[in-house]
């Protein structure tokens, strides 16, 4: 199966001219036009919607040094009609070259041809290309420069830590890992955890005196970030605990404790 010029392709993705009939039918049943088709489609839609970026800054020297570099790359690239010139004609006893059988060429009529010449299509080849780079570095320097984005968030450093096990009658597949960040919060990751007809909550224990308070509740995900009080003494209330409780009203812990863990750090 003989696939659709590239130059066409790019013509029918800017929208240049449209498909006939006969075009129309081989990208119905040739995967491979289709797929070049539907791409060259998404890089002209990326070109079309930078246009609303004007008035962002101007990139910096190296996106437009890489720009260049993939036109420069793209112009080099043979066409198909550049491949079938370099095609060498047969030589004739008598020593011409024969000329190519007009049964093998096929003519467009004056309403299938593009509205522009050759130049113009290997100059549209070079834009798609042109506009995917420009796209690229016109989001990405968008993303990094523009003024009304909040400045990215640093990690917040780890001041302890304690692993969290199965505790009692737990199914041993239940585990987790709590810390306590920088900013005063406790973040809670836990896994497999059985159901209950309750909620889970979270507290921290005191191993020597066993008083405890209520640090707060788990959602229905597996990661949690609870504030914890501004004077907690961390080295008394070592231990961190996830119970299972009920809806009672009772305010205090069920004594059904599924995770623990002694923080450390």
């Amino acid at each position: 199966m003989q696939h659709l010029d590239h130059d066409r392709l790019v013509f029918l993705a800017l929208g240049e001219s449209e498909a006939d009939n006969g075009e129309s039918t081989h990208l119905g049943s040739c995967a491979h036009c289709r797929r070049e088709m539907e791409t060259l489609q998404q890089v002209a839609g990326l070109g079309a919607e930078t246009q609303g970026l004007d008035d962002l800054p101007d990139p910096p020297e190296h996106i437009w040094q890489g720009i260049a570099a993939e036109i420069r790359a793209a112009e080099t690239l043979p066409s198909l009609t550049d491949s079938r010139r370099q095609h060498v004609l047969p030589e004739q006893p008598n020593g011409t070259t024969a000329e190519p059988s007009t049964a093998t060429v096929t003519r467009l009529a004056p309403t299938d041809r593009p509205r522009r010449g050759r130049g113009w299509s290997r100059w549209a080849s070079v834009a798609v290309t042109a506009v995917a780079a420009a796209a690229v570095g016109v989001v990405g320097t968008a993303s990094v420069l523009r003024p009304d984005d909040p400045a990215p968030t640093p990690p917040q450093a780890v001041v302890a830590r304690a692993p969290l096990a199965a505790y009692g009658a737990t199914p041993p597949a239940a585990t987790g890992d709590a810390r306590v960040l920088q900013d005063g919060q406790l973040h809670l990751h836990v896994a497999n955890l059985p159901s209950v007809p309750g909620y889970y909550e979270v507290w921290l224990i005191n191993p020597t005196t066993m008083e405890m308070f209520s640090v707060g509740t788990l959602g229905g995900g597996s990661d949690a970030l609870l504030p914890l009080p501004p004077n907690v003494d961390l080295k008394s209330y070592s231990v961190v605990d996830v119970s299972a409780e009920q809806y009672d009203n009772n305010t205090r812990h069920s004594g059904d404790s599924l995770l623990r863990g002694t923080l450390t750090g």
